[in-house]
């Protein structure tokens, strides 16, 4: 009994010993000296006391970092320790922080971690502390990110760090107080197509440093495409200042450059959008450079107008719902007919596309100008001219033979230059049975004049194949005359800008009696566009124009109307 009852007290000493906080103490210093220092970044374990922050322990690397600062240790000098005392005193388990020891140029850059320790007879509230050294990470990201921001050529920002800078400001700035400039460089192209890319790198950097001397504190340049710049700067006057800021850009840009050997002048053109507080630094810009495309057309520097924007962004949704239109075969055409002015007869008629849209008809003065600029003028002149064909061919079979009438169809300037006309002319009588000589094509002035070589080609194609040509709006482009000579033209079509009102405006009577005469003289016919009473009919006539339209015959009509007008008018002729 007396042994067991020893052994009972030996071993409530050793437990007894055991919770001795001294004995604890030594056990947990033990314990951790192997933790702290197999961590591969500087650590330690950290208390909050009666006196506040409390370096507990701290590895060899974590001491090397506490001895570096010649004025003070780590948690006397860091700027976190307000942060990690409050951290110490709430519930959270982690706190993470940046610190930069130092200054930010020199100084060295730590994400810094702190994590709640959970003892027990531990004095104070404790965490372990680890600091991972990213310096060398943060200045390669800054560098990676100077790299993105920057043009290599002038060091200027480039459309990112533009955009990014530019969005900076707006946060702070006042509605109307900062105005973006994008500029475009005149000529560029063909300095560094005849001259080369050092030259024009050359070219570059020089207008880059011009540009510079105008640019007030403040005012930010960026390099934003190839021989593109971008501006923005800060104004109190409105757009008058903006436009002021133009006339310095192109008074600096005014002095020739000299590059080696040359002296080059260059220009530009200017768009100019000022923030109205209603968009973001991005679309800030693209107002920027809708202005300028303005301005290269205009050759004056041009303020960005939201009327003008919402009518470009109205041309991308019919752009949008015409193709659809074009591959559902949703358009027609109307027939307008041709009065041979001798006779009265019906001898043909213009093929008109019309477009009826969720109910409401698009003129074609407004989806026929976003077709050629899109480049759906030419799926769309190949339906004309197949589905004109068409109808001319249903015509014969309901007269029970060809009608002596020909079908005009207009070919655009877009289509001369990038399609194979005389093939699809070809494609289109193969398929439908026509004659060729019964098809008569109506060209503009513009789409000769845009490329006259290839212009006569085509038309001298079409010519073998035994269609005829007509000119359209004839006198309202760049005539020359030297075209009516070396080009295989067969009518030209009076515009009836000259015909409308011309009895009671002797400046237009002398015009169309001019063409009259050209014609007569060249051995051409003629078509009047646009009669619409009985006596601009028998003037016309009375002055040798051969054939007429207009709304005095009739209005463009659908197809089995057209017939019909033809069967009444072939009647009554008869």
């Amino acid at each position: 009994m007396g042994g067991s009852a020893t052994v009972k007290q030996d071993r409530g000493r050793q437990a007894a010993a055991a919770l001795d906080p001294i004995i604890l103490a030594h056990q947990a210093e033990q314990l951790r000296r192997p933790f702290l220092e197999a961590l591969p970044l500087p650590g330690a374990i950290v208390a909050l006391g009666a006196d506040g922050l409390e370096l507990i322990d701290g590895n060899t690397e974590f001491q090397r970092l506490d001895r570096a600062a010649g004025d003070g240790r780590l948690l006397a000098r860091c700027d976190f320790r307000d942060a990690l005392s409050d951290f110490l005193r709430g519930q959270g388990t982690i706190l993470d922080l940046e610190w930069i020891d130092g200054d930010l140029i020199s100084g060295r850059q730590y994400s810094v971690r702190a994590a709640r320790l959970f003892t027990i007879q531990a004095r104070g509230n404790r965490c372990l502390l680890t600091l991972l050294d990213r310096t060398a990470e943060r200045a390669a990201e800054k560098n990676l990110r100077l790299e993105m921001f920057s043009d290599s050529l002038t060091g200027l920002p480039n459309r990112a760090g533009f955009g990014d800078q530019l969005e900076a400001v707006l946060d702070a700035a006042p509605v109307g107080g900062i105005a973006v400039l994008a500029l475009d460089l005149t000529r560029f192209s063909r300095i560094n197509e005849s001259i080369g890319d050092v030259v024009g790198d050359e070219l570059l950097i020089t207008v880059a440093r011009r540009l510079l001397s105008t640019m007030r504190a403040g005012d930010v340049l960026a390099r934003t495409g190839g021989n593109e710049f971008g501006v923005f700067v800060s104004i109190n006057d409105g757009p008058e200042e903006v436009l002021a800021v133009a006339e310095r850009i192109n008074a600096v840009l005014a002095a020739p450059c000299r590059l080696s050997e040359l002296e080059i002048r260059i220009g530009c053109a200017i768009g100019c959008a000022v923030h109205a507080g209603d968009c973001t630094a991005d679309e800030l810009i693209r107002r920027a450079q809708f202005a300028l495309k303005r301005a290269k057309t205009t050759g004056a520097t041009e303020l960005y107008q939201p009327r003008a924007l919402d009518i470009a962004r109205q041309q991308f949704t019919i752009e949008t719902c015409l193709r659809r239109a074009i591959e559902a075969e949703r358009l027609t055409l109307a027939y307008q007919p041709v009065i041979e002015l001798r006779t009265g007869r019906v001898c043909g008629f213009e093929a008109l596309a019309r477009w009826r849209e969720g109910g409401v008809d698009i003129p074609p003065s407004t989806f026929i100008p976003v077709a050629e600029e899109s480049g759906l003028v030419l799926p769309l002149g190949r339906w004309a001219l197949a589905e004109a064909m068409r109808t001319l061919g249903s015509w014969d079979r309901r007269a029970g033979a060809p009608m002596p009438v020909s079908m005009a169809v207009n070919v655009s300037a877009i289509q001369v230059a990038r399609d194979d006309v005389p093939a699809m002319l070809e494609d289109a009588i193969r398929a439908h049975k026509v004659a060729p000589e019964r098809i008569a094509l109506e060209l503009t002035e513009s789409a000769i004049v845009a490329d006259p070589d290839r212009a006569a080609k085509a038309m001298d194609a079409v010519r073998s194949i035994g269609a005829t040509i007509a000119l359209d709006d004839f006198g309202t482009g760049y005539s020359n005359l030297a075209y009516l000579q070396r080009l295989p033209i067969d009518v030209l079509k009076i515009d009836k800008s000259f015909v409308t009102g011309m009895l009671g405006d002797r400046d237009k009577v002398a015009i169309v009696r001019a063409i009259l005469s050209l014609a007569q003289a060249l051995g051409l016919g003629t078509t009047a566009e646009g009669v619409e009473t009985p006596e601009l009919s028998q003037t016309l006539a009375a002055l040798g124009c051969t054939l007429a339209q207009g709304y005095h015959y009739a209005a463009p009509l659908d197809a089995d109307a057209a017939f019909a007008y033809w069967s009444r008018n072939n009647s009554a002729a008869t």
